[in-house]
């Protein structure tokens, strides 16, 4: 009965960790490390970027929303992704940021 327990425990942190294995989120890390490139200025931990131009995503933890606007229409020194980006990559790219910022 304690192995069918530890066995329960164990699978149900398995299922239930907060990994990130949808589509969305591997696509999003696809477009910030390898289109968009975005590492080159922006350190995300989960990217594995260490970069100083700009801001550290995982210090300001932006939500979804702002990283949308953010790489829609640019924002200081950052250039809008518009046209460059389809709006499901952009999607996803800001889901990236904002799930993977907030850990």
């Amino acid at each position: 009965m304690k192995i069918k327990l530890i066995f329960l425990l164990i699978f149900n942190l398995f299922i239930f960790s907060n990994s990130h294995s949808d589509e969305k989120f591997d696509l999003g890390k696809d477009i910030f490390l390898n289109v968009a490139n975005c590492g080159a200025c922006h350190s995300l931990k989960d990217a594995g970027t260490v970069a100083n131009v700009g801001p550290n995503l995982n210090d300001i933890k932006p939500d979804i929303g702002r990283v949308i606007n953010s790489v829609t229409n640019g924002i200081g020194v950052m250039p809008s992704f518009l046209g460059i980006l389809s709006e499901k990559e952009i999607n996803s790219v800001a889901y990236y940021v904002s799930e993977s910022s907030m850990n």
